[in-house]
Formats: structure tokens, sequence, C-alpha cells
């Protein structure tokens, strides 16, 4: 199943649903780059987003949400790709020093990394977004005006863009999130985020991620729990996104090119998050699935509950997970 003689896999956290591994700031960066140290590795992007810094390397594909679904059910093929023409597209309600900063954001990760950003556009109307957490411990919200981020997306993919890149405006939560600050609870934000990236990537058939803007872009002077300190240390979370983005797969249904789901041979997920379409379709088409224990989230599906005793490996750590890959690969030889 391997891809031009590698082997390829699958990383995934899933967005807003506090993952203890993966739910706050690029925590899970690390467990992932050496995943990618023994196969070409496909990340959503709340693996590697981590505000001011990424944890990408050149062996991962950044993949949002809604085309990972696809090409898990077998509909599209991701083609590698580097140095992507990315657009950015700006909330008119972010204030002129808040988008002062991202321009000046945007135009460093240009320049010290060499991405293409080739423009940037500000929506005709605000984007009003709106984001909670549910009585079940989950981060979601809406957009009142999704429209308005699709037209400016038209516009950047009409003059030659390849990714779009997404900034829109975010209150400020009504306290001050000591839990998150702290390595506990949920991302506030995280699950509209994916919201938002999931309605451009299906409209545009193209790779796209989300960052949100803060009116209040002062650095954070207490100390914060490791996991979440890269949020604490930045006025902008755009450069993560620019990184993953530049090195996106190309969408693709000429299934002659590129990486098929044929190709994968693993997937690793959060223990207690396993009722999605990766980890079914995963399943069905026998590839193998790793689910890590010490990985937890708010959620409760379990192997168990969907009856996928046989079907599914528990592990405690991901550290085993790599070595029963690596052990596979030695017996293979």
């Amino acid at each position: 199943m391997a891809y031009n003689n590698e082997k390829l896999g699958a990383f995934i956290v899933p967005t807003g649903i506090g993952a203890s591994i993966g739910g706050y700031a690029g925590d899970a960066s690390s467990f992932a780059r050496k995943f990618s140290q023994i196969s070409r590795l496909i990340v959503n992007p709340n693996v590697v987003n981590a505000g001011c810094f990424s944890g990408i390397t050149p062996n991962m594909l950044y993949v949002e949400g809604y085309s990972l679904d696809r090409f898990f059910k077998g509909e599209i093929n991701l083609v590698p790709s580097e140095n992507n023409k990315i657009g950015i597209i700006y909330d008119k309600a972010i204030p002129q020093d808040v988008l002062n900063i991202h321009i000046n954001t945007q135009n460093a990760v240009k320049t010290v990394y060499g991405i293409d950003v080739i423009e940037h556009v500000i929506t005709e109307e605000p984007v009003d977004v709106e984001f909670f957490i549910t009585k079940e411990g989950i981060s979601t919200g809406g957009i009142k005006n999704i429209s308005t981020i699709e037209k400016s997306a038209e516009k950047l993919l009409n003059n030659g863009c390849e990714a779009i890149a997404i900034v829109c405006m975010f209150e400020e939560p009504e306290n001050d999130n000591e839990n998150y600050c702290n390595g506990l609870g949920v991302d506030p934000v995280g699950g509209v985020e994916a919201i938002i990236s999931h309605c451009i990537s299906k409209k545009f058939k193209v790779p796209c991620a989300h960052s949100p803007a803060f009116k209040d872009y002062q650095i954070y002077p207490q100390i914060v729990n490791p996991k979440s300190a890269s949020e604490y240390i930045t006025p902008t979370f755009l450069p993560c996104i620019l990184l993953g983005l530049s090195q996106s797969p190309k969408i693709s249904k000429d299934f002659t090119k590129g990486i098929n789901i044929k190709n994968l041979d693993f997937l690793v997920m959060p223990y207690n998050s396993l009722g999605s379409i990766p980890v079914f379709e995963s399943v069905k088409r026998g590839i193998k699935v790793y689910a890590v224990r010490e990985n937890k989230t708010e959620l409760n599906v379990t192997k168990e509950k969907l009856f996928l005793n046989e079907n599914i490996i528990e592990v405690k750590t991901y550290e085993e997970v790599l070595n029963l890959i690596n052990s596979g690969a030695l017996s293979s030889l």
C-alpha cells in the first residue's frame, strides 16, 4: 500500500474536543514529528498549528478536515505540492491596528520562509463569528455571513491563488479561560474555526485553514501550561497556517495522480474519539487503526462503543504505536 515505496500514515487529533494531547497549541507536534520520520504523514491542521510556531515537517501533508473526510471516502486524491500560492482573507470587522499586525506578520513569514503569499483581501462585510462550548464540553459556534468569505475566496482563486488562509474577528471570551491556559478543558474557538474551513473547502475544493484575530494583542505576562504556551506569546496565530498551507497537497479527482486512500498504511487517533469518517472508512478498508489511550478527549466514543473490538488496535502510548509500526516494517524485510 506504500506510496512511492514509502509508508503512508495519518495522524489525526480532532479539533475542539479537549484532547489531552493536541487539544491546545501544537502540543501534538512532537509526537507527529516522530511519525513523520518513519512515514509520509497526513495531519489535520490541529495537530501542528502552534500560533507563531508550526510542527510541520517536509514529510507531512497538511489537510483540512472536510478534504480529509473526502480522501478517506476515496472521493479525492491528494497530490503533494510545495510552495503553494496563498491568498489571505481578512474579516472587515478587524480593527486597523490589529489588521496592521497581521499584515506585518504575513510579510515577515513571506520574507523569512519564502512563503508565496501573493495577495490579501478584506471581506466586503463583517463575517460575524460566534463561538461557545456546549454543556458536553465540545467547542462549536456559527458564522452569520459565510457568503462574504466565499466572495473573497472566489476573487483570490480567480487571481491565481492555490490555497486560502482566513482570518476572522473573534470577540474576547467572557472569562480569561484559565482552564485552557492551565492545560485543561477545551479550546473555545477550535470548533468554529473548523466549521469555517469546512465551508470553504467544500465549496472551492482547495486547501484552506483559519486563524482567529482578537482586539487584545498584548503578550500574556503570566506563566501558563507548556501545552498552551505558544498561543500566549504572540499577537497573531497566522504564521502556523501559512507554513502549513504552503505545503498542503492539491485536491484532485484525477485518480492517476498523487495519493489515494488505497495507499494508506495506518491511522492514529485518540482512543475515545473514534466516531468519525476516517475511522469508519479505515476499518471498512482493512487499514490499521491505532487508538492511543494516553490521549483522552471530552468524547466517549471507544472501540467498545462502536463494536469494533477486533478491527481497532488499542495501545497505551504513541511510542508504543511507533514501535509496532517499526517492528512490522522490520518483519516484512
